[in-house]
């Protein structure tokens, strides 16, 4: 669930490089290009992530999971730079990458489907 919501996020966001450019436009310029990048994810916080998509983003999350804002946040801070890790293998953003990312997100759908 919170793989899919992670990605979710992404793609109503404007996909992987639009996120990636918030990031830097809010002064996380090197943690976003530590989850680019093949070297060690920089972390982020719940908080930074709020200043980045905003509290209505943040308070979906928390009526979707369950969860207060700040589980959320945390949560979430701590998943999106992995799965920005994962959609970059190669220490960059593929050139299908929101493509990629649709996929995942329909293959997860798939597999709520089949429990």
């Amino acid at each position: 669930m919170l793989l899919q919501l992670a990605l979710s996020m992404l793609q109503q966001n404007g996909g992987l490089e639009r996120v990636l450019e918030r990031f830097r436009q809010g002064g996380m310029t090197q943690q976003a290009d530590s989850w680019v990048s093949t070297g060690q994810n920089m972390n982020i916080s719940g908080d930074q992530l709020q200043q980045v998509f905003g509290s209505s983003t943040i308070r979906k999350l928390t009526s979707q999971l369950g969860m207060s804002e700040d589980q959320a946040g945390s949560a979430m801070a701590e998943l999106l730079p992995e799965v920005i890790n994962q959609l970059t293998p190669q220490g960059q953003v593929p050139e299908k990458a929101d493509e990629e990312l649709a996929q995942g997100l329909s293959m997860l759908a798939d597999s709520e489907l089949l429990k």
